[in-house]
């Protein structure tokens, strides 16, 4: 395999999580016939340029298709994070009716609606048809494609140049990194900003947050790999801010390189400095991730198995990618949890992939009162138990998996 940025050959491995299906690839009742395609899940890292990227398998389209699952507007954790995202942008930019806003990947208008909502001209570029609907059902502009240099140069001839270009938990999720990156050196506007925010890396191994490793994200991400990519495809980084979204994630600030006026924040070489510092750019520091993900997984096995035999039922709340990478890499399935709940209606009725579990309307809780509540997104741990706080009054508890078992 040879670096999807760089070109070079890449032979350290990060982790291995055996095969699994494409996290996103809910089976229906008809499908559950089937059988499942299985794509080894393995990262490795480039040791000329530091980028951490699974080995290509799965193609895009077949991730990211019409039946697409994931709706941003259902987490009001994500929701609020959107809105102050916007009003910060508004200010810092001096954004107005004559600016246009372009998000990327802009799912289900999450949070183009509180662009739309200030006046401020905007757009989204989303491939999903699922989510696509769902966004211009909210009354935004929507262009149902993948992002790349094609499309940046079609919307930059068209007049539709971005004062503001928005990607959120995207960047990792692109093929062609290269390409896509590239593409917003041609969707700015000469002074235009874009803003990219996905797990940071450094995180994700300090706090074995494996179940963030699937299919979907091609590439795991530091602010110096970022930083070379950006560079190389006429981008420049201008600043950062360190985010506490999805267990630890970056916010980088990016404009072209050849006209951007900002100056850079000192903040940015202080991140690099540390992970420099941490060692990100020496192969010992990916050294041991493998054993501690291997430990996750025995400990929230030996729990599931102890109160299977104890007569507890366990249930779990989120048919999220990352529940759906815990689940398949320990081996869980409907013996040792009872079924999945999920506020989400496009997938009520259908089954977790891999371990095929249920996925049912949250009220199973109040029926069934299960001993133990699973919350699969552990990044939504806070709002989770104030939405199920219910659950306590049959003396339920709640079980996090990542990135150490709690029962709570």
């Amino acid at each position: 395999m040879n670096c999807r940025h760089c070109g070079a050959p890449v032979k350290l491995v990060l982790a291995d999580l055996g095969a699994a299906p494409p996290s996103n690839a809910y089976l229906t009742a008809e499908s559950l016939q089937a059988r499942e395609k299985r794509y080894p899940l393995r990262v490795l890292v480039c040791e000329r340029c530091w980028l951490a990227q699974t080995e290509d398998f799965a193609q895009a389209e077949e991730l990211f298709n019409a039946d697409y699952a994931y709706f941003s507007c259902f987490s009001s954790t994500w929701l609020a994070h959107a809105e102050r995202y916007v009003a910060e942008m508004a200010a810092r930019l001096e954004l107005g009716s004559r600016s246009h806003v372009v998000e990327v990947a802009a799912n289900d208008g999450y949070l183009l609606q509180y662009v739309a909502a200030r006046g401020i001209p905007c757009t989204g570029i989303e491939p999903t048809r699922s989510t696509a609907a769902a966004a211009r059902a909210k009354g935004i502009a929507v262009v149902e494609d993948f992002f790349g240099v094609r499309l940046a140069r079609a919307l930059a001839a068209e007049g539709r140049q971005a004062d503001l270009a928005v990607a959120n938990n995207v960047l990792a999720h692109v093929p062609d990194i290269n390409d896509f990156a590239a593409g917003f050196a041609l969707l700015l506007k000469p002074d235009g900003v874009a803003t990219f925010e996905f797990p940071h890396l450094l995180r994700m191994i300090r706090e074995n947050q494996f179940d963030t490793i699937y299919h979907e994200h091609f590439s795991y991400l530091s602010l110096y790999s970022v930083e070379r990519i950006f560079a190389a495809s006429g981008l420049t980084v201008f600043d950062v801010e360190e985010l506490a979204t999805h267990g630890g994630s970056l916010r980088v600030f990016a404009q072209r390189a050849g006209s951007g006026r900002r100056p850079r924040a000192a903040r940015v070489d202080e991140l690099l400095a540390r992970e420099s510092a941490a060692g990100m750019q020496t192969a010992d520091y990916y050294a041991g991730f493998q054993a501690r993900i291997d430990e996750v997984k025995s400990e929230f096995l030996r729990f599931l198995r102890e109160a299977k035999r104890a007569g507890k039922k366990v249930a779990a709340h989120g048919a999220a990618a990352k529940g759906n990478t815990l689940l398949n890499y320990a081996g869980v399935g409907r013996d040792l949890i009872a079924f999945v709940a999920d506020g989400n209606p496009a997938k009520q009725g259908k089954f977790m992939p891999g371990s095929r579990i249920a996925i049912v309307d949250e009220r199973r809780f109040r029926d069934e009162k299960p001993d133990y509540v699973v919350l699969l997104p552990w990044n939504l741990k806070a709002e989770l138990s104030r939405q199920l706080a219910y659950v306590r009054s049959w003396g339920g508890r709640f079980v996090t998996a990542i990135p150490r078992l709690e029962v709570a």
